[in-house]
């Protein structure tokens, strides 16, 4: 069926860019940046169980059943009809797989309330539950998922649990199956039939895109549109704020606002001049900032300066007055003096250690008192007015301060440079001479002192004052006149920079974007029809097949639309070659077949992971020729898939019987009390033997011929017998689905494939016959040896005998345990 490419999109992608000679690199890593920003996004249906086959459905409770009730199925390719009239109870099995596995139910979607609220089975209450069987790819291969109420609860309240092979059952959110169930969609009911075709448009363009791998490109091409609308929003939006801005500066009669607007003018406009045009008035000292920040500037009060010019004045004249010629000298002779009287107080009157000739007594003590006292009394004065000289000179030089920036600047600069605010000459030379006063007074602070300096102190620091008074008075001038021409466009100026700069700074992104999407765009067209080519291929071959006598032709199936605009799935139709809006005049049994010719190559797709495909009441409104043509098409898929359809239109059984298309038919009834029991009325081992029963009450037939025909009839039953064995035993031993499909076709006699069934792969043909005599007997290998002998040659075997023993051979098939598959 269909082979849509599998291949993760951003694989195909990578290869198209590189095959394309004229995209650049910096394109392609913006298409790439693109996919992998949201290439996760399709992780939750890239991983999961695959292979996965239906093996039986329970359910309690639910809907038309009571007591429980169990769906058997093959779990593997073939095709199974569910048959029974309307009310036995065969679509609540159907209805039951849905809820178990998804969640919901599309068949309830749009119903009445009522409609929901009636799940439960009258006849069974309390007591609902699903159980649904499965076999999956892997190690693990069983799995099993199991859907409980309590008696109380409600349908959404319901309880999902989870067990794989022999692990304990844990509990699930059906969520998390659910995306990949809605993407694949392996269950139809009527009511979606006719919802496929006339239905809402965007659901099935959705639903076809998210099933070719195409969202990914489709989330990508947004990403990279909503980009390069933001990035043309931001020019235009410039643009804008350009024109408006150029208006404003028109209007104001300021040079700097005309040298701005020439700047401006210019088709490419130099970012830089016109930031340099205004950056001295936002931030420089020639612009308002500057000009309030010399409002800001001040020096100490003239009484303090006084008082600290005074202070310094006094203790230096009192230092002048205590000192001496030889200070240093006077403090040696009062210390001598200290230590001859200290050195006489300890020994007693001696002669001066000094001259050797006078004494030192009594009286040359006294006399040493004294002096000491004097001297001492002029040193602690001179040392006081020494202290408070040091004082007084730290607290003077400490009144002056560096020239601050905002004049040490200007003086060191001089006038702004170009696009600066033009401050007037009179206040630039005010601000010079404030400047030079106030280095003279900084240098106060570490000039050697002498008489000078508290005049000093008290003649720069009036001049500065004075001067920066002026300036600053002439200032609050020029800042009331700034403040109504020119400051106000100064922060309109710089909102358009930022912006400005960023568009400039983005223009070559914004050039790469725009050739990504126009690449992109190209790329989705043709990456969408290559992978909508085989889903096309596959419909238009079933719509071929449905449609047996209708005259409407379905060709070309287009995705029209992309995220964001108006979507749909154009349907190339015409009613006898003439083009038209065939689904106008189209049947409703003619719509039901154009919606299962949607619905199957989808459902189909190779690398879907769900390998069943469940219909229910696909046969309403359809003509026999349709009918016919159905099974022809459920045939053709269950060669591959499991296929199971759910009828109460004996039709498509007659058809399938008819036809001799092998399917097994379940017959579902229903009895009091909701009891629902299942039956198989037809499977293909049973039709091989019907008809070689038909073929021994058909007297018309020579002998030989009919028992040739007999024995044939019987090897085909054990082949199909066998077949399905073999299929079910290497699914559920772990093997891949396309291997077990290439190990069945190699089974090219009946022998292989009883081979292959029950001793496993890698098994000898020729070890078969010992085999079956040990494990069954030596009347299977005479079973089988006359009904594959019989087809060719005759047999020893009376032909009733060998229809017998065929049917006991494949009971004991059906039940035995095979060998261990060895890969």
């Amino acid at each position: 069926m269909s082979r849509v490419c599998s291949d993760r999109i951003a694989e195909v992608v990578a290869r198209e860019l590189a095959a394309d000679p004229a995209v650049e690199e910096r394109v392609a890593e913006c298409v790439l940046a693109a996919l992998s920003a949201v290439d996760g996004d399709s992780a939750a249906t890239d991983s999961g169980d695959t292979g996965v086959f239906l093996r039986s459905i329970t359910v309690q409770g639910f809907r038309g059943i009571g007591p429980a009730a169990t769906l058997r199925l093959n779990p593997g390719p073939g095709l199974t009809l569910v048959v029974g009239r309307n009310g036995s109870g065969k679509s609540s099995f159907a209805e039951a797989a849905e809820f178990a596995l998804t969640g919901g139910n599309r068949r309830w979607d749009g119903r009445s309330t009522a409609w929901r609220e009636g799940w439960r089975n009258l006849h069974e209450p309390d007591t609902a539950r699903i159980d649904i069987e499965l076999l999956t790819a892997g190690d693990e291969p069983a799995l099993s998922v199991a859907t409980r109420w309590d008696a109380s609860a409600e349908l959404a309240d319901a309880q999902w649990t989870e067990r794989r092979g022999s692990e304990p059952a844990a509990s699930v959110d059906p969520g998390g199956r659910r995306q990949r169930l809605d993407l694949y969609r392996p269950f139809l009911s009527y009511s979606e039939l006719g919802a496929l075709v006339d239905g809402k448009p965007s659901d099935l363009f959705d639903a076809l895109h998210r099933l070719l791998g195409l969202d990914e490109l489709a989330a990508a091409a947004e990403q990279i549109r909503l980009r390069k609308l933001e990035l043309e929003r931001a020019v235009k939006d410039s643009r804008q704020s350009r024109a408006d801005l150029l208006v404003e500066l028109a209007e104001a009669d300021d040079e700097r606002a005309r040298g701005v607007a020439d700047l401006l003018r210019t088709p490419d406009p130099d970012i830089d001049a016109v930031a340099g045009a205004v950056a001295d008035s936002v931030l420089g000292i020639d612009g308002p900032e500057g000009l309030r920040a010399i409002l800001r500037l001040a020096v100490p009060g003239t009484e303090q300066v006084a008082a600290t010019a005074d202070r310094l004045a006094e203790a230096s004249r009192n230092v002048a007055r205590h000192a001496t010629a030889d200070t240093a000298a006077d403090l040696r002779v009062l210390e001598l003096l200290t230590r001859a009287r200290d050195h006489v107080a300890a020994s007693g009157s001696c002669p001066c250690p000094v001259c050797g000739r006078d004494d030192l007594d009594t009286e040359w003590r006294t006399a040493a008192d004294s002096e000491i006292a004097y001297r001492t009394a002029e040193l602690a004065a001179l040392q006081a007015a020494t202290a408070e000289f040091d004082a007084a000179l730290v607290a003077a030089r400490g009144l002056p301060c560096a020239v601050p920036a905002e004049l040490g600047s200007a003086t060191a600069r001089g006038v702004g440079g170009a696009g600066s605010h033009e401050t007037p000459d009179s206040l630039r030379k005010q601000r010079e001479i404030v400047g030079q006063l106030w280095s003279e007074w900084a240098a106060l602070a570490t000039a050697d002192h002498d008489d000078r300096i508290p005049d000093r102190l008290r003649t720069v620091h009036a001049d500065l004052a004075a001067e920066l008074e002026a300036l600053q008075r002439d200032t609050r001038i020029e800042l009331d006149r700034l403040d109504t021409v020119w400051s106000p466009l100064v922060p309109r100026i710089r909102a358009w920079l930022d912006p400005a700069r960023a568009v400039a700074d983005h223009a070559s992104e914004l050039r790469v974007v725009k050739k990504a999407a126009d690449w992109l765009k190209a790329a989705t067209a043709t990456i969408r029809e290559e992978r909508m080519r085989p889903l096309e291929t596959t419909a238009r071959w079933v719509w071929s097949t449905l449609r047996q006598q209708s005259n409407v032709e379905l060709g070309a199936i287009r995705l029209q639309g992309s995220a964001g605009t108006a979507r749909r799935v154009l349907l190339d139709v015409t009613v006898d070659e003439v083009d038209g809006a065939a689904l106008g005049v189209m049947s409703q049994g003619e719509l039901h077949a154009l919606g299962l010719s949607l619905f199957l190559p989808r459902a189909t797709v190779a690398h879907s992971p769900f390998r069943f495909v469940m219909i229910d009441d696909p046969v309403q409104a359809m003509d026999p020729a349709k009918v016919d043509g159905l099974a022809r098409v459920l045939a053709e898929v269950a060669a591959s898939r499991q296929v199971v359809v759910f009828t109460h239109d004996e039709r498509l059984a007659e058809a399938v019987r008819r036809m001799q298309l092998d399917a097994t038919v379940l017959e579902v009834q229903r009895r009091e009390r909701s009891i629902v029991e299942v039956r198989v009325t037809g499977d293909p081992v049973r039709r091989y033997l019907d008809d070689a029963r038909s073929l021994l009450r058909t007297p018309q037939l020579p002998a030989a011929i009919a028992d040739e025909l007999v024995a044939t009839c019987c090897r085909s039953a054990i082949e199909a017998a066998g077949l399905a064995k073999a299929r079910h035993e290497l699914l559920a031993a772990g093997l891949e689905h396309s291997e077990v499909e290439r190990r069945v076709r190699n089974a090219h006699t009946t022998r292989a494939m009883i081979t292959l069934a029950i001793m496993g792969v890698g098994a000898r043909v020729d070890d078969l016959n010992k085999h079956l005599s040990a494990v069954g007997g030596r009347w299977l290998v005479g079973v089988l040896r006359d009904a594959t002998a019989g087809a060719h040659v005759p047999i020893d075997r009376p032909m009733r005998e060998l229809i017998s023993d065929t049917e006991r051979f494949i009971t004991w098939l059906r039940a035995h345990e095979p060998a261990v598959v060895r890969a």
